[in-house]
């Protein structure tokens, strides 16, 4: 059988002594395939907001250089996992974006019991309920007038990064059954912007912005780009 000692969810699910060596096999691979849409569908759209956002950039590459300047021996060598995760204008921007652009637009649920939504519906046992999160990330009644604006700051707080609830932003689902590769979703994007904008500046090819739509909402013909290496400061 699989057995581990990491702290990581796949090793806590082999130490628990239940899971078949089927399930330890196929979990992590239904986590990659899951992210291997989704995850390229959410970048390609922060590309495109990003193309016509040169602030947002500018932004952005400030908070790379302070993160550089914070090391004890600067290089020139990939961003650590912890200074990832400090990149809080970085993480804002990638929110705003899958608020406007959620990698996975519609969801359907299956009720597991009869129940009332909050308004009143009723809905029975075994009933598909569907939510739009392409919808609720556009709802003035829950992000303001400004709903429709790119607004990285209205994810920050004193500089710091809040997060909302998920039932109100709900691009990776909420409740018991949320996406559980959320956080290396994440951390993805961190990463790949961060190693492309700190050496190359970039422009749009071909106009583009139209969805495609389908289980996940890419851009129609994807996103031509060129690139140019940045001249130092």
């Amino acid at each position: 059988g699989c057995t581990s000692s990491g702290g990581d969810l796949l090793s806590r699910f082999a130490e628990d002594g239940t899971r078949t060596d089927e399930f330890l096999r196929d979990f992590p691979l239904s986590v990659v395939l899951a992210g291997s849409d989704t995850t390229p569908a959410a970048i390609t759209w922060f590309f495109y907001v990003l193309s016509s956002r040169p602030d947002v950039v500018d932004h952005i590459r400030e908070e790379l250089r302070l993160v550089r300047a914070r090391r004890c021996e600067p290089g020139g060598e990939a961003f650590t996992l912890e200074e990832l995760r400090e990149m809080n204008y970085l993480h804002a921007a990638i929110a705003e974006s899958l608020r406007l652009h959620p990698a996975v637009p519609l969801l359907p649920r299956v009720c597991a019991a009869d129940d009332e939504m909050p308004d009143g519906t009723r809905v029975r046992r075994g009933w598909t309920v569907m939510y739009n999160s392409y919808a609720m990330g556009r709802a003035e009644a829950i992000w303001g007038k400004d709903c429709g604006e790119y607004r990285p700051e209205r994810w920050l707080e004193v500089g710091v990064f809040q997060a909302r609830s998920a039932f109100q932003y709900p691009v990776f689902h909420a409740g018991p059954r949320m996406c559980l590769g959320k956080e290396m979703a994440v951390i993805q994007m961190k990463a790949i912007t961060a190693s492309i904008l700190e050496g190359l500046d970039m422009e749009l090819a071909e106009p583009r912005g139209k969805h495609d739509l389908s289980i996940s909402m890419r851009m129609e013909g994807g996103l031509p780009m060129r690139f140019r290496e940045r001249r130092a400061p």
